[in-house]
């Protein structure tokens, strides 16, 4: 009787391990979700992305043209990674600096900006990024099955809504 009596309080402690873990996380998320890009909302970023992004939503995605329109914003961008971890571009080794959350916003900001994108895609997105910031297939994996499992959940709460 003892055995069991021990073994339930040890799962006991692991459950309650668990669920700390990851109020740990919700919490970081959700103060995540309310910080996020507050950056644009400064100077030089304001002022730039005003002018510029309207002119993006019409050009392809990482199109010669759509980099050459990035020109422009440089030191929106420069100031924008500066102050967001969830770019790459934060980091000194990029991807392999950031965190499991850091990799999850950016995964949401992407999906984000592909719903502005006329021919936005985020698999496509997560495919060219995968060049771009050099992340192996098995991080692509992830980052794909998470965005479709993501589409998914949003078609089916809708769905619940209508």
């Amino acid at each position: 009787m003892e055995l069991k009596q021990n073994s339930a309080f040890k799962a006991i402690r692991h459950l309650e391990a668990v669920r700390n873990y990851l109020n740990t996380i919700i919490r970081e998320l959700l103060t995540r979700g309310e910080q996020h890009d507050q950056s644009k909302l400064e100077s030089p970023e304001i002022e730039l992305f005003n002018k510029y992004t309207p002119l993006l939503k019409d050009l392809k995605y990482d199109s010669p043209e759509y980099k050459e329109s990035l020109k422009n914003l440089k030191p929106a961008l420069d100031h924008h990674y500066a102050n967001n971890r969830h770019h790459p571009e934060h980091f000194k080794k990029g991807i392999n600096d950031m965190t499991l959350i850091d990799i999850l916003e950016m995964l949401v900001d992407w999906k984000a900006s592909s719903l502005r994108q006329n021919d936005g895609n985020i698999l496509k997105s997560i495919e060219l990024n995968q060049k771009k910031f050099k992340y192996n297939n098995q991080l692509k994996k992830i980052l794909e099955n998470t965005a479709t499992w993501l589409d998914s959940e949003n078609t089916s709460h809708h769905a619940e809504e209508s």
